[in-house]
């Protein structure tokens, strides 16, 4: 009998085994949310030069509240796009390189799995 397509992409071209509880882990699954509004991907851009920016500067920059700003970021730190650091009352943010490169190799090495 033939196995319809989305049977076929539930098994490893390896093994033909069932790969169906192949799951994605939970940060790299944050990192695609965090991928996933207009927003945040405007802010993100605002690191692109390794600027480190406080929350106010990046909801001026942005033009939104700084409470929106501050969700924003959340999910971004969330997703390990951003990492942060406290100077006394004030909270500076900057690209996580190191983050985004382990979410996309795990991302990498799921899609290499699953097609």
């Amino acid at each position: 009998m033939e196995q319809s397509r989305s049977e076929q992409a539930h098994r490893t071209p390896e093994t033909g085994t069932d790969s169906g509880d192949a799951a994605l882990a939970q940060d790299t699954q944050e990192f695609l949310k965090a991928l996933g509004s207009p927003t945040r991907q405007r802010i993100m851009m605002l690191f692109a030069q390794g600027a480190e920016l406080s929350v106010g500067e990046i909801a001026q920059r942005v033009g939104i509240s700084q409470a929106t700003a501050s969700q924003q970021l959340t999910l971004l730190r969330r997703g390990r796009v951003v990492a942060a650091r406290r100077e006394g009352k004030s909270v500076y943010y900057r690209a996580d390189r190191d983050g985004v490169m382990t979410a996309l190799a795990d991302l990498q090495a799921y899609l290499t799995t699953c097609c």
